[in-house]
């Protein structure tokens, strides 16, 4: 585990609070829509293209995803970014969640291009997202909600981006 992994860990464990499953405490729905607002016209701006997003999801703790469109890649695979309601973390996924292990794994099987994840990654990071890997994500769950019994083998992704 590196270093900012270990710090990203640090701020989800912070950020999990086992009486808020869907929002934090103090979530801010109109900020939130805000600021995702104005990340879906970054991208659009960055990449020259209409991308696409979904927000406000019911029932789940994640708040959307915003999709680069894959003619206005380098690889020609589009780009997912998906909001947590949760610390505004993100995850930048390569074609969906879950089809990679990993934007390594994406970039090495010559889907993902380093310009276009730097520029996805750089814009996140200026709008005041904290981003996480999918690798993190996946990893087990030992926060303090009771996940196990809706999901057999909860992730930090199930906590920050799931279905409740």
């Amino acid at each position: 585990m590196t270093e900012n992994d270990a710090d990203l860990l640090a701020l989800m464990r912070e950020l999990d609070d086992p009486e808020w499953l869907e929002w934090p405490k103090h979530y801010n729905r109109g900020d939130t829509a805000a600021r995702f607002g104005g990340l879906v016209t970054r991208l659009e701006a960055d990449f020259a293209a209409r991308c696409t997003a979904e927000q406000d999801t019911q029932d789940s703790s994640e708040y959307g995803r915003v999709v680069v469109p894959a003619k206005a890649t380098v690889c020609g695979t589009r780009i997912v970014v998906c909001v947590s309601k949760f610390g505004s973390l993100a995850l930048i996924c390569a074609e969906n969640p879950g089809a990679f292990l990993g934007t390594d794994e994406a970039q090495a099987e010559g889907e993902l291009d380093g310009a276009d994840l730097a520029r996805v990654n750089r814009a996140l990071v200026e709008l005041g997202y904290a981003v996480v890997t999918e690798e993190l994500m996946e990893s087990d769950y030992d926060g303090p909600c009771n996940l196990s019994s809706r999901i057999q083998r909860p992730s930090w992704s199930d906590r920050f981006f799931g279905i409740f």
